[in-house]
């Protein structure tokens, strides 16, 4: 029943984004519309990148390859709230992922949409907490050897440059806590 739950928001959460995103007016410089076997090939690039992202470069850890799908100022919005500009920034808080649990991989995507210049992925995110898990203040949680497998989503906006100009990454934070054994 949890799984039918977590999927139900998840799906939920796909697809209000998309259709929101989808919906929305593009941004000066953003892919214009086109049609037909064009916009069909353009978005099978675009998740065919997105699986390379996922499969190959974040599970692999691969940060100097990020650059073939994100642009130099990316703007990530992340599942607690917090926004960060620049591909920099967004390496450097994929890699704290891996600090605590260095097993972290996404090898599936069991949805997949995209839109003209949108694309979005339901993920499954898994790993292990084995490592210290640094809060900040030099303060460590210490590892509790639980391992978590999540389904996440990643919205990205393409424009014509073939890069992600922005991208939005959504799971359930409760659930992720209690999986690795911080929560209730």
């Amino acid at each position: 029943m949890k799984n039918v739950k977590a999927s139900a928001r998840v799906a939920s959460i796909l697809l209000t984004v998309g259709t929101a995103a989808c919906a929305t007016t593009a941004p000066a410089g953003s892919a214009p519309a086109t049609s037909g076997e064009a916009s069909e090939a353009l978005e099978a690039k675009q998740l065919a990148l997105f699986d390379d992202l996922d499969f190959n470069v974040y599970t692999n850890q691969k940060w100097g390859e990020l650059g073939r799908t994100h642009s130099k100022d990316i703007v990530v919005h992340w599942p607690d709230g917090h926004t960060t500009t620049g591909i920099e920034k967004h390496i450097e808080d994929l890699k704290g992922m891996f600090v605590w649990a260095p097993d972290t991989r996404i090898q599936e995507h069991p949805v997949k949409i995209a839109k003209k210049d949108w694309t979005a992925v339901i993920g499954v995110m898994e790993g292990t907490f084995t490592k210290p898990m640094p809060i900040g203040d030099g303060k460590m949680i210490p590892p509790t050897g639980k391992a978590f497998k999540i389904q996440m989503v990643t919205v990205g906006h393409w424009w014509p440059d073939g890069l992600m100009h922005e991208e939005y990454l959504f799971w359930d934070n409760q659930e992720f806590m209690k999986e690795i054994g911080l929560g209730k």
